[in-house]
């Protein structure tokens, strides 16, 4: 960490990819904050900010919030104190043109970027990751098929009431969010690629192996 003046991080990577989880470790191994879009915005129309105002009834019409409010809520995000060792962004920039004003809001901040963590997982294990996931209607417990069932298989350990599938963890779901996912990131990996920013981790191992080949491309960056 002395390395740098100021870490910076993206996080990409598809739904189901633990993408969140290695940043939230990321953040706590370097203290810099894990700065989610998704929190972001949540927590401004929880606020009743001018900013959450507007996301808001654009969400609640079904709209995609604009470029323009995510980039004014993560540059007044980036300027906080907490952010001056640097940041950890999992969600953003999700285009080509995010990512361009990105570059302005760290320049401008005296900053750039260090590293794009891409935790790559095929899409069949994706398919299985999110499509085993069965949740309890009443306690809201979540179980998976394969990694962590409940006793019997069907009910859930607390309630003994019957599991059910979310809508989101239905397969032909998951398979139209894995193709949005490639047709948006593709262009922003090539981008990062060919700054030589680009670290591909392959996110199929366990935890703990991909934590440590995150670490390890951070570390080896700070040396060049």
């Amino acid at each position: 960490m002395s390395m740098y003046r100021s870490l910076n991080l993206v996080m990409l990577g598809p739904p189901g990819s633990g993408k969140g989880t290695q940043a939230k470790f990321l953040s706590e191994r370097y203290r810099i904050p894990h700065v989610s879009t998704g929190d972001m915005l949540r927590e401004e129309v929880r606020n009743r900010t001018t900013l959450g105002l507007k996301a808001k009834e654009i969400m609640d019409q079904g709209g995609l919030v604009s470029d323009e409010i995510v980039s004014a809520m993560i540059l007044k995000r980036l300027d906080q104190e907490d952010c001056a060792r640097g940041v950890i962004l999992d969600g953003y920039p999700r285009t080509v043109e995010q990512a361009h004003v990105l570059d302005g809001i760290l320049a401008e901040l005296g900053r750039a970027l260090e590293r794009v963590i891409l935790v790559d997982v095929p899409d069949e294990e994706i398919v299985r990751r999110l499509g085993g996931r069965r949740s309890c209607p009443k306690c809201g417990k979540v179980y998976h098929l394969i990694y962590s069932p409940p006793a019997d298989g069907v009910h859930c350990d607390v309630c003994g009431i019957e599991l059910v599938q979310r809508d989101d963890d239905k397969e032909e779901v998951i398979r139209q969010r894995l193709i949005q996912y490639h047709e948006k990131t593709q262009p922003l990996v090539e981008l990062y690629e060919q700054r030589g920013l680009l670290v591909e981790i392959d996110g199929s191992q366990d935890m703990e192996a991909v934590t440590a080949a995150i670490v390890d491309a951070i570390g080896a960056s700070a040396d060049q």
